[in-house]
């Protein structure tokens, strides 16, 4: 089983598809997600990576991490697991 990587600092307009062809150089690519604003779909600037295995995961940490992408300086590392979010009710209008 591989490892979930956190990527950060990418460009606001790299895709899914963009991000895991970038990946695909490293090894084999099992996901590849950009995170979005839920209320105006624009991206984070950050998103995860799955890798089919360990050493995959481990060559694109090395080969990506500090690396120069599209202007912007990559950090990948290990996912850390998400921490449970307490349950605040729904969120207010803007409006």
């Amino acid at each position: 089983m591989g490892k979930k990587l956190y990527i950060g600092g990418l460009p606001y307009a790299t895709t899914d598809d963009a991000l895991n062809r970038l990946f695909s150089e490293a090894g084999q690519v099992e996901s590849a997600r950009i995170i979005t604003d839920r209320e105006t779909g624009r991206s984070k600037g950050f998103g995860f990576v799955e890798m089919a295995s360990d050493a995959d995961a481990d060559a694109a940490i090395q080969k990506f991490n500090g690396q120069n992408y599209e202007g912007r300086r990559l950090t990948v590392n290990e996912a850390r697991p998400q921490a449970p979010r307490e349950n605040r009710g729904p969120r207010p209008s803007r409006y």
